[in-house]
């Protein structure tokens, strides 16, 4: 890879690293041609990608990123970066389900919402349930006491309802 290239290569991965809402690095040593493409096809579902690059070019694009920068550290061995455009989260889980399939792919660390995650806390954070269903169950939370609140009112209607059946019946 001459200069040129190179320069192009940072490029391309600064820009990334400017437009991802979360940033992971993985390790990939040992991933097979078909199991990496694999993993692409399902990061594309996500609205994520998946780029790997020498570690020094990776190093170099992220220096003026502020929390990424921190991420530089991790940029050792044969490591790749996947760039989540859509929902963190989500990506973080795409990358945990692989990770258990394929032992070969290790999650070594994330930057997600502003904060830095290590390997074990990426594990929870992917493990966690999406966005929609976290907003569902507030919902339901928010909905019970009206519900409940609904039901004995009823609960109530039915009682004196019979009550007053009762009382016409013996009259």
């Amino acid at each position: 890879m001459n200069r040129q290239q190179k320069e192009q290569v940072i490029n391309v991965l600064q820009n990334d690293f400017s437009a991802a809402n979360g940033t992971f690095v993985v390790g990939v040593k040992g991933l097979t041609v078909k199991q990496l493409q694999e993993l692409r096809k399902n990061l594309r579902a996500q609205g994520a990608k998946l780029k790997i690059t020498k570690a020094r070019l990776m190093r170099i694009a992220s220096k003026d990123k502020e929390v990424v920068s921190e991420l530089d550290k991790y940029f050792k061995d044969q490591v790749g970066v996947v760039f989540s455009s859509k929902e963190s989260n989500g990506t973080a889980k795409v990358l945990y389900d692989f990770a258990k399939k394929n032992e070969a792919l290790k999650l070594v660390a994330g930057c997600m919402d502003q904060q830095l995650f290590d390997a074990p806390t990426l594990k929870q954070v992917a493990q966690l349930p999406s966005r929609e269903v976290l907003l569902a169950q507030l919902c339901a939370v928010l909905q019970a006491p009206a519900t409940q609140l609904v039901i004995v009112l009823d609960m109530l209607a039915k009682k004196l309802e019979s009550g007053a059946s009762t009382v016409q019946e013996n009259q």
